[in-house]
């Protein structure tokens, strides 16, 4: 499988920081979250300065309006012709939201018959839809598939892939492992975004919240699973300092390294057989 580190779990640091880190800790590669730094530039310029740092396995379109790319329909294209010219393999975007009502988002997403083919330049780039969480006291979620089944019927019948958040499925169902092979019994799974949830926070260190992060990883180490997991932490769960966050980075990389691979003779060389505990931030 390929290691992968989110550009957003250190979006407090400077971009290039990130990529370094990522680079300097051993990770293959990061997902590069479009933010306000590809504001009013050349988009293709900066991203191909960061390629030289480490490997771009996946773009994520902006879940935010940034100034020059549109609505979510002209991001997510943007998004996909950037990462076309840059060799990128792979786009994610959120699906429309209900509660915000984004009609003519959500009229355009089903009115495309094949994703692949229609917004994915043919097949040159993957496109994949994320599942969304359940917020608040009531447990609602405001974007719509979010009942498994419906998701997986509909990325079927429209072509399009998916990446499985393990934090955003588990904030409605703690035991996630079920919705999860129902997704991937698909066979459209093709970047799964890995961290915990618990007591209302997305986004956690594994251990710090209450999913079984280590049954998950067991489980998808016996599939024949060889796509990337995207490491994707809230930046509040890093220690402060950057060494600090850089040997963080190490330890979660060391457990996944060791939970994802298949062969025991390698896993023999990794060390304490449980999730990595770093200092507190």
């Amino acid at each position: 499988m390929i290691l992968s580190l989110s550009t957003g779990s250190l979006f407090t640091l400077p971009l290039q920081r990130v990529f370094e880190l990522a680079a300097e800790s051993g990770f293959d590669g990061v997902e590069l979250i479009i933010n306000q730094d590809f504001q009013r530039i050349n988009a293709a310029k900066l991203v191909q300065s960061l390629q030289k740092i480490t490997t771009i396995h996946s773009i994520h379109s902006p879940f935010m309006e940034l100034d020059g790319w549109g609505g979510p329909v002209d991001s997510l294209k943007r998004s996909i012709e950037l990462a076309a010219e840059c060799d990128i393999p792979l786009v994610n975007f959120h699906p429309p939201s209900w509660m915000g009502f984004e009609i003519g988002f959500w009229r355009w997403f089903y009115s495309v018959h094949d994703y692949q083919k229609e917004i994915g330049q043919d097949g040159k780039v993957t496109v994949t839809m994320e599942n969304m969480p359940w917020v608040g006291k009531w447990k609602i979620n405001p974007n719509i598939l979010s009942n498994t089944q419906q998701l997986v019927d509909f990325i079927k019948r429209h072509n399009l892939y998916m990446t499985f958040d393990c934090t955003h499925m588990g904030s409605g169902k703690t035991n996630f492992i079920n919705d999860f092979f129902l997704c991937y019994d698909s066979g459209r799974i093709r970047n799964i975004h890995f961290s915990d949830y618990g007591h209302g926070r997305e986004h956690l260190l594994p251990g710090h919240g209450i999913l079984p992060l280590t049954r998950f990883l067991n489980h998808l180490r016996n599939t024949e699973y060889q796509s990337t997991v995207t490491l994707e932490l809230d930046p509040k769960e890093f220690p402060k300092g950057e060494h600090s966050i850089l040997e963080s980075l190490k330890d979660m990389l060391s457990f996944l390294r060791r939970e994802t691979t298949p062969d025991t003779e390698i896993r023999r060389h990794y060390t304490q057989e449980t999730i990595p505990t770093p200092s507190a931030p």
